[in-house]
């Protein structure tokens, strides 16, 4: 099948790393690991950092200048794709380039990371809203990727149409590093945080485990941390010096040996949609300590892969990383069935066959269309 593709959240070329550009990368990898032909059709990114009627209206008017070109290019090239599968939307980077071009084409329209949120039906992302719930309401397939996006979806979104499509990654590099680990974990106990250093979430997640590991100065423990951004030095103050190892970024082959190497991921997740880092550090036979932020419950079996505790709530972080240190084959027994719960549910293979489902979905709910 011939899919086009965007992201008008961020386009799969953009210069700046994260967890959302790596999604959408895995997204086309799948796709095409399932014998589908993915064409980028645009990287025009739709997403603004503030939002007003003008604004959106601006941005609204450019992605129809965009769509009106990519229409008279597959025209002139005699292109047609089978369907049009658009990667994360939501008020902050609404679609106007899919659905403009599936009802040129009369194709099939599918929507994967759909998210909505009711409050911003009114204020400043009214119109990105709006045309968000518009898009939703062409699309022949609305996929979530966490339970939660699900619940606000299903006010638009006929049960016939959407599905939760629960986040995957190539566990290939991050399964080849596993190593095999002692019944109970080293002392001191090696954490590991991963995640980028800019201001917002990301630095809230910082702040939180600091303020979790400062309680716990009486037990054994090292972090390291993976990761860089302006906020390195605020976040570097927080944390004791001789019980702290800053790597700075990394090449993405350098992550794997790294989550292996350590006894747990720790990460707050503040404000996160699921925290791909959580799938990667399970992949190497990790457990990881978070909070149950939005869709980590999904990949992370809370008292199993990992110990998960109230979003922001540092002193429940902090007593189930003392568990752990007081009690060290924990560590042990939550990589070993972290390495199986990611091996079963969560690789690429996975994901391919998730995202054929909703792909026969669309294009199944569209010929439905079409014969009313």
């Amino acid at each position: 099948m011939k899919i086009a593709f965007t992201a008008p959240m961020k386009p799969l070329d953009h210069p700046v790393p994260s967890g959302d550009r790596t999604m959408g990368r895995l997204i086309v990898k799948a796709l095409e690991t399932a014998g589908h032909e993915v064409r980028v059709a645009s990287t025009f990114r739709a997403w603004r950092k503030d939002g007003s009627d003008a604004l959106q209206a601006q941005v609204k008017s450019e992605a129809l200048a965009e769509a009106d070109k990519i229409a008279e290019d597959w025209s002139r090239e005699a292109y047609k794709p089978d369907l049009f599968l658009t990667y994360h939307l939501y008020h902050k980077a609404p679609d106007w380039i899919g659905p403009f071009l599936a009802d040129r084409f009369d194709l099939p329209y599918a929507i994967v990371e759909a998210s909505r949120a009711p409050k911003r039906r009114t204020g400043n992302w009214a119109f990105g809203f709006a045309a968000a719930d518009a898009a939703l309401q062409r699309a022949d397939a609305v996929a979530a990727i966490q339970n939660a996006d699900a619940e606000c979806l299903r006010e638009v979104v006929p049960v016939e149409r959407l599905t939760v499509l629960l986040p995957f990654l190539d566990a290939a590099p991050f399964q080849a590093a596993a190593v095999p680990r002692r019944p109970a974990a080293s002392q001191p106990l090696k954490l590991l945080a991963v995640g980028m250093m800019r201001e917002g979430d990301k630095t809230r997640s910082y702040e939180v485990l600091a303020e979790a590991l400062a309680s716990l100065v009486d037990l054994p423990w090292h972090l390291t941390i993976v990761g860089d951004g302006p906020a390195k030095d605020h976040i570097l103050a927080l944390l004791p010096e001789s019980r702290t190892t800053w790597l700075g970024a990394l090449l993405p082959n350098e992550v794997p040996e790294q989550y292996a190497c350590h006894d747990l991921l720790v990460w707050p997740a503040i404000r996160e949609a699921f925290g791909l880092v959580f799938l990667e550090a399970q992949a190497t036979g990790t457990g990881v300590i978070a909070g149950d932020t939005f869709g980590v419950p999904d990949i992370v079996v809370n008292g199993s892969t990992g110990l998960l505790s109230p979003e922001g709530n540092a002193a429940a972080f902090a007593e189930n990383v003392r568990k752990v240190i007081e009690h060290p084959e924990l560590a042990y027994r939550m990589g070993q069935a972290a390495y199986d719960h990611v091996a079963a549910k969560h690789t690429l293979s996975a994901g391919a066959a998730r995202l054929e489902a909703l792909v026969q979905r669309a294009v199944s709910n569209h010929a439905k269309i079409a014969k009313a």
